[in-house]
């Protein structure tokens, strides 16, 4: 297992510590760790599932009213290129 896998692996882990049901999927460039969130999740879940996801190179939530709401992280395999150095307040 390479380091990114194992750093996806964690997350996904602590994830389900916290009451989420994760999924993992290896992607030539990234792996991808996303979890449904149930409207009932308390807010200290929340808090914690954030943490969680900020430790990812990449992070986000999709909401809508048809698939509810999805939390995702993506952990690079590869270092990024120059060009490609984002920070906190650049996820895309």
């Amino acid at each position: 297992m390479t380091a990114s896998e194992a750093r996806a692996e964690d997350i996904a882990a602590r994830l389900s510590a916290v009451g989420l049901a994760p999924r993992v999927e290896r992607h030539a460039d990234f792996t991808s760790v996303e979890a449904e969130v149930p409207e009932s999740l308390p807010a200290e879940s929340w808090r914690e599932a954030l943490e969680v996801v900020a430790e990812a190179d990449r992070f986000g939530l999709l909401a809508n009213s048809l698939n509810g709401r999805t939390l995702w992280a993506a952990v690079r395999t590869a270092a990024p290129a120059t060009g490609d150095v984002r920070g906190p307040g650049h996820q895309r």
